[in-house]
């Protein structure tokens, strides 16, 4: 029988799947949990030894000798600190010590709380990793526990061996043990290019057999062709669909810009059901595609084989089953190399992503943000740099066809709106060709200074949504009377500052002054770099991305209708008496 505590349960169970069984015990009180479940269980092998610095030499001893890792646990408090000559001596010896540490209350921590000293990564730089467990009261505390303990003890022997940290806080002690079956658990591989090749042809297998396999692009900077090779091969091998968006750069056979088909706004969970994968490959950066949140929703229904070349645990889509320790291109080569010349894809499930995407109706718009992004996203020449700013920009440039051969950037490493601007004005100072940025004004506001620098080319062109304000918070209905502190709502215009840096200036106020502006902003000569200023309304624009998911929605024949209804509407009374009405309608 085993504790009731989760937390501990994830431990025991993760142990006996990287089939750790060698535990030196030390007595104490908050350590029972885990003592008295693992003596029960005729998997482990325990010793019993009370003084916690002998009991840390003793496991480095034996763990030296079986050559296996070992695991050690104690109570709270000075208990802990007893491990630490030990562990240093483990760490310089590159001796693989699970160090399991029992913990309190962390509220208490500093509350003359008997018994608690700050034991967070108390063991500092003499460990590999140390992770701090949390307390589990629902499925996502569960999947964020599995993985910390899954991190630590992949780092046993990554790139050498040595002792990792387990701290255990535990808000109440639970004595019971009336567990029978420890949970369901997953144990997280991580296979590098020296690891067995009987493992990589496992896997390579598993592909062969697979009928649904995804392949997430993140964000990229370069792309060789030899990886674009390798990627139109797999393509053409596995039964894969190739999911991209702009700032993944990647131009192959069999890719889909799933940004709006396969944004958690626009299908719905049930819909998104039919189309879930067997198994999804990410590579790169990150990815600002809602695919991201619809994968999140159907955790542990299908495998996620993370490409790392650090060998990180990233776990975006929480169901990370393996980490390929490997360049994109090495790894897509070696699957290629290993299946018979004749694999071919049957397109099934590609097929199936294209129908979805296909269904995908993008409404007209009136003049607003997306107006104005969508008519320059869909002009911008071949062979041209973007950069977007954060959120809107990006999520609205996806919603439209872009030429080919377009490097696109965008800041979503962080996703935070300082330095946009200054990071396309580098990358505009290295490109010959036009360089284009798209951005809003409290992104724009910012960063401003960077107008003024000394390498600003003629081929800069900068498109500013100046809006009032930050349009992305205002899809949030209960902030909109916030304008305030939320949205920043404000008055301010760019023009002064613009031409004082010798700019030319456009600027825009409906849809009629923005055409006209339109076909300057984007002539290809100019004898100076390019700024439009483009107004719109933040309501109006959270209006206009509202309109979008719900008009380009599949729809039941009433829904239909009523879609038809609202564009003819907004086409006979104007767009913003028609949303008025349709609000009251919804009430």
């Amino acid at each position: 029988m085993y504790t009731e505590l989760k937390v501990y349960q994830i431990i025991i169970a993760l142990l006996k799947k990287y089939n750790i069984r060698h535990c030196v015990l030390s007595a104490g009180s908050r350590n029972v949990p885990f003592v008295h479940s693992v003596e029960e269980d005729p998997f482990f092998h325990c010793y019993s030894v009370v003084d916690e610095r002998s009991a840390g030499y003793f496991a480095l001893g034996l763990a030296q000798q079986i050559q296996e890792p070992v695991v050690i646990s104690c109570t709270a408090s000075t208990a802990s600190c007893n491990y630490w000559p030990p562990v240093a001596e483990a760490y310089y010896q590159g001796v693989p010590l699970v160090v399991l540490t029992s913990d309190r209350d962390p509220a208490m921590l500093g509350q003359w709380e008997d018994q608690m000293i700050d034991q967070v990564g108390m063991f500092d730089r003499h460990v590999k990793k140390s992770v701090n467990l949390p307390e589990i009261d629902n499925r996502e505390d569960f999947i964020f526990c599995q993985r910390l303990v899954n991190e630590a003890l992949l780092e046993l022997n990554h790139h050498g061996t040595g002792p990792v940290h387990i701290n255990v806080p535990m808000r109440y002690y639970n004595r019971s043990f009336n567990c029978k079956v420890l949970p369901e658990v997953t144990k997280i591989e991580r296979l590098g290019v020296f690891d067995d090749d009987c493992l990589w042809r496992k896997k390579v297998e598993k592909l062969r057999q697979s009928q649904r396999i995804l392949v997430t692009c993140g964000q990229s900077s370069f792309i060789s062709d030899g990886f674009k090779e390798q990627l139109n091969l797999f393509f053409h091998k596995f039964n894969s669909s190739i999911s991209i968006e702009y700032m993944t750069n990647m131009e192959c056979d069999g890719n889909i810009n799933t940004s709006v088909c396969l944004d958690n706004r626009y299908l719905a969970d049930h819909q998104f059901a039919k189309l879930l994968p067997d198994i999804v490959i990410s590579y790169g950066g990150n990815i600002m595609q809602g695919v991201k949140e619809l994968l999140r929703h159907f955790a542990g229904k299908f495998e996620h084989w993370s490409i790392q070349e650090n060998g990180y645990v990233v776990d975006m889509y929480k169901s990370l089953t393996t980490i390929f320790e490997c360049p994109p291109t090495y790894f897509f080569q070696y699957c290629n190399a290993h299946v018979p010349a004749d694999a071919l894809n049957d397109l099934q499930y590609h097929n199936s992503l294209i129908q979805c995407s296909k269904q995908v109706v993008i409404p007209s718009f009136e003049y607003s943000n997306i107006y104005a992004i969508r008519k320059v996203i869909e002009n911008i020449p071949s062979g041209s740099l973007l950069h977007l700013s954060i959120n809107n920009s990006i999520r609205i440039a996806n919603f439209f066809k872009l030429q080919s051969l377009v490097k696109v950037y965008a800041n979503i490493g962080t996703y935070g709106i300082d330095g946009c601007l200054s990071s396309f004005l580098g990358q505009a100072s290295a490109n010959e060709n036009l360089s284009f940025l798209i951005i809003g004004d409290l992104s724009l506001f910012y960063d401003m200074n960077a107008l003024r620098l000394h390498h600003i080319g003629n081929n800069v062109r900068i498109l500013m949504i100046n809006n009032h304000g930050g349009g992305e918070f205002y899809y949030n209905k209960t902030w909109m009377n916030n304008d305030q502190h939320t949205t920043a709502r404000h008055n301010t215009k760019a023009k002064g500052w613009v031409c004082e840096n010798d700019f030319i200036y456009l600027t825009a106020t409906d849809q009629a002054s923005f055409d006209e502006a339109f076909k300057q902003f984007m002539v290809k000569e100019s004898e100076r770099p390019i700024f439009f200023e483009v107004f719109t309304e933040m309501k109006t624009d959270a209006d206009a991305i509202s309109d979008f998911y719900e008009l380009s929605r599949p729809k039941d024949l009433k829904s239909e209708l009523l879609r038809k209804g609202k564009e003819f509407a907004k086409t006979v009374i104007g767009q913003q008496k028609a949303q008025q009405i349709i609000n009251i309608l919804k009430k």
